[in-house]
């Protein structure tokens, strides 16, 4: 729909990002100022600010925003990086798209490739062009009604309703659906049988089985990385002895050297 550049603002000496459109029509002009004043709403610190939105000297709509530099989630993550960090990376994600539902908006195109890890460790969720608000706020502008058959999103990370073209039934729990693929990809395989637990929980087909909403999802990816039992996992006794096992084995190492001093103790007085 349209071309970003970096351009620099020579009064404030500051670059930004301008996204301008390359073929302007009614439709995608519309769609431009949209999302635009979709993100205007959305202050969070996982999500680019607008700056300013204008038109071009040849007519051409444009809006300006923060530059991120840094680089994407993709490349970031095609170099080692510890299942922890990458599960903490996901959460960061995940607080920002949870923001954007609170505020009545669906994102429906969540994907590696639409979330920048700026130079500072900042993670930011890009590109809300197919945004949807819902709930009681109303779209910022009006726009051409979509078909009820259009799809929108990306294949292999948009929901199953989605992909159906099922506009009216898309709501958090679409997003819940693309933020349950990206975590499996974000964990690379290495997933142990209560994270894919989570990650299948998020995808799984029929809406209604999935976490009702973002908080609930992310909560469970907490538990984990804190070693807790997660809700979308049922414990046999062993895994839970396992699990608080390794938990506390610190405090398990400790009390096992207390007893062998303990033990060594006794052998040598009872001589």
């Amino acid at each position: 729909m349209g071309t970003v550049y970096i351009v620099e603002d020579t009064e404030l000496r500051r670059r930004a990002a301008l996204k301008v459109l390359d073929v302007p029509d009614a439709g995608t002009e519309a769609r431009l100022r949209r999302e635009a004043q979709v993100l205007a709403r959305l202050e969070h610190p996982g999500i680019a600010p607008v700056h300013d939105m204008g038109a071009l000297p040849d007519g051409r709509v444009f809006y300006t925003m923060k530059w991120v530099q840094g680089e994407r989630l993709d490349a970031r993550l095609s170099r080692p990086v510890p299942l922890a960090e990458r599960l903490r990376l996901f959460l960061r994600i995940a607080d920002a798209v949870a923001f954007a539902h609170a505020q009545g908006v669906l994102h429906r195109d969540l994907k590696p490739e639409n979330v920048m890890v700026g130079a500072f460790g900042e993670v930011l969720v890009m590109d809300w062009g197919l945004a949807k608000v819902v709930g009681d706020g109303a779209d910022p502008v009006p726009t051409r009604k979509t078909a009820e058959s259009a799809v929108l999103g990306t294949a292999g990370f948009m929901s199953p309703e989605q992909a159906a073209g099922e506009s009216a039934g898309v709501d958090a729990r679409s997003d819940v659906y693309s933020l349950g693929v990206m975590l499996q990809w974000m964990a690379a395989g290495e997933g142990v049988p209560a994270l894919r637990a989570v990650w299948r929980k998020a995808m799984a087909a029929p809406r209604e089985e999935r976490y009702p909403d973002v908080g609930a999802l992310a909560a469970d990816v907490t538990r984990f990385l804190d070693g807790a039992a997660v809700s979308a996992y049922p414990e046999t006794f062993l895994h839970r002895a396992l699990r608080m096992a390794k938990r506390h084995r610190v405090a398990l190492g400790i009390v096992a050297a207390y007893l062998a001093g303990r033990a060594l103790i006794l052998l040598f007085t009872g001589r």
